[in-house]
């Protein structure tokens, strides 16, 4: 990407901090907001990661964004030995932490706040690591990349789900219709933090897709990348080994 896109562009913080508070600030309704924007469609994704990372049989999992933790509850019925989603958000942290509690799962998941970039993990650590629209997030995406090889086991895989542009009349067309107008509208109307869904509007559009990110996760330190377009291309699965 050549130009980083930040949430506050009027603010003088970095773009990690920027997400940070903007997470911070649309915690408390992100998940119904979510399922709004998504049409509910996103669970149907998140079972798909699911079943790519139940084939590996991984005994620890990280899921990093893991926000609110949607996707490390699903993970939760996998025979894992220990699930640890981290997250730069306190706010979406804490909102994860209490869904967790009342589904009795706090023995099996650990939810860390920390930073993608510089995490606090031993090398090779994991078996498997999950982003759900996440790595668009990062403030230095090359050096995100190679932060999860570092933790990645030799043997381990690595799963993306990220946004992505539909390339085929009507869907590029349609798509760009719901991210440029509805989805920043419904932000406004629902959401405290004005700003916050037109960022992410703007950041999925923008994003590399495809062979492009295929090949930014080639550069920097993983082989055997494969990339599965899902829902007319709205986004996009990536799977890629060290």
């Amino acid at each position: 990407m050549s130009e980083i896109i930040k949430p506050y562009k009027d603010s003088e913080l970095g773009k990690k901090e920027q997400v940070a508070q903007m997470f911070d600030n649309i915690s408390g309704n992100y998940d119904d907001l979510n399922r709004i924007i998504s049409l509910g469609v996103d669970i149907k994704w998140r079972k798909k990661v699911i079943e790519i990372i139940g084939r590996e049989h991984p005994k620890q999992i990280l899921d990093i964004a893991t926000g609110t933790g949607d996707l490390v509850m699903m993970m939760s019925k996998l025979k894992t030995d220990k699930i640890i989603g981290l997250d730069i958000s306190a706010g979406m942290l804490e909102v994860g932490k209490q869904k967790i509690a009342k589904a009795n799962l706090a023995d099996k998941i650990e939810m860390i706040v920390g930073d993608s970039e510089e995490m606090p993990f031993d090398n090779d650590t994991f078996d498997a690591i999950t982003v759900s629209f996440g790595v668009r997030n990062f403030a230095n995406l090359d050096k995100g990349i190679r932060e999860i090889a570092r933790v990645l086991k030799p043997t381990g895989v690595l799963v993306i789900l990220e946004t992505s542009n539909p390339t085929r009349f009507p869907f590029k067309q349609g798509y760009k219709l719901y991210t440029n107008l509805f989805l920043p509208i419904v932000g406004r109307l629902f959401s405290k933090d004005k700003v916050a869904y037109s960022y992410l509007s703007e950041s999925a559009n923008s994003f590399p897709f495809g062979e492009a990110f295929n090949n930014i996760l080639q550069k920097n330190g993983f082989t055997n990348t494969k990339y599965t377009p899902v829902t007319f291309g709205v986004a996009t699965i990536y799977i890629a080994r060290k």
